[in-house]
């Protein structure tokens, strides 16, 4: 089937699940959508028993899927590239594999005191931000990248995002940095490529190293490997050191926001950040940071207050490889954890 006749064919049947309740869907329309939804996302299985297996998960997400849509919600979502996952599987293979917040109560805050950064370094200023801001449309933030099946490498796209944003408000200069440069080399009890990190250590490292290379230079392997020690010092990006913004603040991380692009860490294990496809996002989800981010604006619509949140799952996810989130919530630590772990590079 040519590619105009399967989305075609993906329109329609998309169309047929809007209007019919779950319950009236086949399992014969179930699995013609099914075989387009792997022809879309490329997909080949071992044999005809784990493709099974693989259908019968699709299967149930998808209806979990068109009954939440069926509901009265902010956001939709959609069978996107996780579908034939559990969410216990989508959790292992694509979510922060160390705890941020074990990680943080065992040394950040002892590290805060020990780098060069003043002991007022916490973000506390009171200054006019503007109603609405995005670093998209100012040009300070680079293309949706993927860190595909390296599960912990989050931290690393999350700290160099932040550091393109900076570098590219103070240079003019928009250049994609390398993320397997710290997934390789950033490697010192602290961080642990693949298997987890922090957004200020990566920070402190590239401080420390007097600056990252680029991405073309040191492209990004989706695992990782030896640290390419030749690339440590060509450096085409630097940083002074980094801040953190105070702690269960949405307004102080709002004030940092205005001025640059911020890393966040989140809660983005559950079934509606897997399949999230548009909207404001508003939960369910808890405050367990499991996941590395960078927040690049924020904004309102008539009814609702939002942030603008860059992840790193491909532009197939999301509006594009972002999503809106809920903003200035009841909870002090923002949704989804947001406000607990901000901050950002300085140069």
């Amino acid at each position: 089937m040519g590619d105009g006749k399967l989305l075609n064919s993906f329109l329609a049947l998309s169309l047929f699940f809007a209007l019919c309740p779950p319950s009236t869907v086949s399992r014969d329309a179930v699995r013609d959508r099914y075989e387009g939804w792997i022809a879309r996302h490329g997909l080949t299985y071992k044999d005809k028993k784990e493709k099974e297996q693989r259908f019968k998960m699709y299967q149930s997400n998808f209806l979990k899927i068109s009954k939440f849509n069926a509901e009265d919600h902010g956001y939709k979502l959609t069978d996107n590239r996780f579908a034939d996952m559990t969410n216990e599987e989508f959790r292992a293979k694509h979510i922060h594999a160390v705890d941020f917040a074990a990680i943080n109560s065992g040394y950040l805050s002892s590290q805060v005191e020990t780098v060069d950064i003043p002991s007022n370094s916490s973000h506390s200023m009171k200054s006019h931000v503007p109603e609405h801001l995005d670093w998209r449309k100012k040009g300070a933030v680079t293309g949706v990248r993927n860190q595909g099946q390296c599960a912990g490498s989050c931290w690393a796209f999350s700290a160099v995002a932040a550091i393109e944003g900076i570098t590219y408000i103070k240079t003019g200069k928009l250049i994609p940095l390398s993320e397997q440069e710290l997934v390789d080399c950033d490697i010192n009890g602290k961080n642990h490529g693949c298997s987890g990190g922090f957004m200020q250590n990566a920070f402190e490292f590239v401080r420390s190293n007097h600056g990252l290379t680029s991405e073309s230079k040191y492209p990004y392997k989706g695992f990782q490997e030896e640290c390419r020690g030749n690339q440590l010092h060509d450096h085409v990006s630097t940083i002074s050191g980094y801040k953190a913004v105070t702690a269960r603040s949405e307004h102080s991380l709002l004030e940092a926001v205005a001025k640059q692009p911020v890393s966040v860490a989140i809660d983005a294990g559950g079934f509606g950040f897997q399949f999230y496809s548009h909207g404001i996002f508003d939960g369910p989800c808890g405050s367990s940071l499991n996941h590395g981010v960078l927040a690049v604006g924020y904004g309102t619509t008539d009814k609702d207050m939002f942030w603008i949140v860059k992840n790193s799952w491909g532009a197939g996810w999301g509006e594009d490889g972002y999503i809106r989130m809920s903003r200035d919530v009841l909870d002090s630590e923002g949704l989804c954890g947001i406000a607990t772990r901000a901050s950002y590079p300085t140069k």
